[in-house]
């Protein structure tokens, strides 16, 4: 067993280089901004854990990789090669956490650029809070469709994608088959008595399948932006975030992301995950100070 002092255990995992079970080796998390990797970035991963590790890396849930069980004395040599691609170790401790997007910059369900959005709110909140301690990890989460897969809504902060359509029933001429009833994925389109469409719009989810489906245009777009979500935990407590009511701008976004840090941090326990700084004081309360 490695014999280390709790103080320089801590310093180590601040850094993202964490002890392993075996009480002698660590596994080193490898941030990444957007979730991307160049090649010669993975090639230089793949060095570092062949020549310093055990020449295994894994892919951990926040889209980060670990190079597995490094000694020690490896671990300032290993540090240096990943420096070499921009590369450094960190994640963890009661701040904000690396940002994960979905991949919907390229995915054809993709409505948003996730990945640059990600790569803003690295530099933003990442980097410019590293030195903000919090009541505990934050969360953030961006998912660039309806579609939920890197499940923004399990996120202390959630951002999802938005393609809000809008049904004009004059425009509408009852066509023997409905394009935009085949498309929607929520099946809540459908044809009326009178042969004309009719949509539940209360549970549209804006993915934004019916826009431009109707040659008549009959459903059109009246905006793309962002869907907000705050509070999602998942660990030892689960809670399902609180969806923010409506859809905001880029720049919206950004300012309600910085004025929750902002109000959690003054007003937040220590140890309190976000969710349950909100079930403690409100989630009504919360709102109102955050948009009022």
């Amino acid at each position: 067993m490695i014999k280390l002092s709790e103080e320089e255990k801590k310093s180590l995992k601040g850094r993202g280089i964490i002890l392993n079970r075996d009480g002698e080796t660590f596994s080193i998390r490898v941030i990444t901004g957007d979730s991307l990797l160049s090649a010669s970035q993975l090639a230089c991963v793949a060095e570092a854990a062949r020549r310093y590790g055990d020449g295994n890396v894994s892919m951990t849930v926040r889209m980060t990789a670990e190079i597995q069980r490094v000694p020690y004395e490896n671990i300032e040599p290993l540090c240096e090669l990943l420096a070499t691609e921009g590369l450094y170790s960190g994640g963890t401790g009661a701040k904000v956490r690396p940002i994960v997007p979905c991949k919907g910059t390229v995915c054809v369900h993709g409505l948003i650029d996730t990945q640059a959005l990600a790569r803003e709110l690295h530099e933003k909140f990442y980097l410019g809070w590293h030195d903000v301690t919090l009541p505990h990890k934050f969360k953030i989460g961006i998912g660039g469709c309806p579609n939920n897969c890197i499940k923004p809504g399990l996120n202390d902060f959630g951002i999802m994608g938005q393609r809000v359509p809008k049904y004009d029933p004059d425009k509408c001429r009852a066509c023997g088959k409905c394009n935009v009833a085949a498309k929607c994925p929520m099946k809540i389109c459908a044809k009326g008595e009178d042969g004309k469409m009719v949509c539940q719009s209360q549970l549209c989810t804006n993915c934004g399948k019916c826009i431009d489906a109707c040659p008549f245009h009959a459903v059109e777009e009246v905006t793309v932006g962002y869907k907000v979500l705050v509070g999602g935990i998942w660990g030892k407590h689960q809670r399902m975030a609180t969806a923010l009511e409506g859809v905001y701008t880029h720049d919206q976004v950004l300012e309600i992301l910085e004025k929750t840090l902002t109000l959690w941090k003054d007003q937040g326990k220590a140890g309190e995950r976000f969710g349950l700084y909100l079930e403690r004081t409100g989630v009504e309360n919360f709102t109102k100070q955050l948009l009022g």
